[in-house]
């Protein structure tokens, strides 16, 4: 917990001096009055306290999460569906498929929850993929009665040893790849969460040069 405060105080202290010291700057009447400088500022300015926000989202969205994990949802989502929403939402980023083995997939859970691990999912598989890259989402419904979800991009990879640590609050593999992004570094440790509460598996797996599969078993209803 003491781990966690110190970690968000300091991905919070970090923009907001940025913020600050950019603020005082313009305050000087030279440099303020110099369009361009302003401009230049203003958008740094603007892009810190977007990090900011993102930041405070990720962490009250982690709160929440965290308050009902002990709770099994119960209501019938159909995950095919949240996927293919989710990739058309994202689509205008980068070109995204979705397949799968089975028309419906569902299973008892949260659908808000659902979409934001599905969105976190595919919004890192596009960012840290190829320019041009190709992210594929697949479904399979096996026998056994799970669902097997896949989030595969094309990047550079993960080197092994940053694996076991990638669902840690605010672990980075490449701090200043992943800020450029605008990641939190909360994301999937908020995604782990949330397949943990819904009674399912969490993994990554990667390897240098040929890119990073997220995936996740969840457990199907049963008819």
């Amino acid at each position: 917990h003491a781990d966690f405060v110190a970690n968000a105080s300091h991905e919070l202290r970090t923009p907001l001096s940025t913020v600050l010291g950019y603020v005082e700057t313009l305050m000087n009447p030279k440099a303020g009055g110099d369009e361009a400088t302003r401009e230049r500022f203003l958008n740094t300015i603007r892009h810190e306290a977007q990090r900011m926000q993102s930041l405070i989202s990720d962490l009250m969205s982690l709160s929440r999460i965290e308050a009902v994990k002990h709770e099994a949802p119960s209501e019938i989502v159909e995950v095919l569906a949240i996927a293919r929403e989710v990739a058309g939402e994202l689509r205008a980023s980068g070109t995204v498929n979705v397949s799968a083995n089975c028309e419906k997939a569902s299973v008892l859970g949260d659908r808000g929850q659902l979409a934001q691990v599905f969105r976190n999912l595919v919004d890192n598989a596009i960012k840290y993929g190829k320019p041009d890259g190709v992210v594929e989402v697949t479904l399979e419904a096996t026998r056994t009665g799970w669902l097997l979800v896949g989030v595969k991009d094309d990047g550079e990879g993960i080197a092994p040893e940053h694996l076991p640590r990638l669902t840690e609050r605010f672990y980075r593999a490449d701090n200043s790849r992943s800020r450029a992004a605008g990641g939190t570094g909360l994301g999937l440790s908020i995604v782990k969460h949330i397949v943990e509460r819904h009674r399912g598996r969490f993994d990554i797996t990667s390897r240098v040069g040929f890119g990073t599969t997220a995936s996740m078993m969840l457990p199907l209803k049963q008819d």
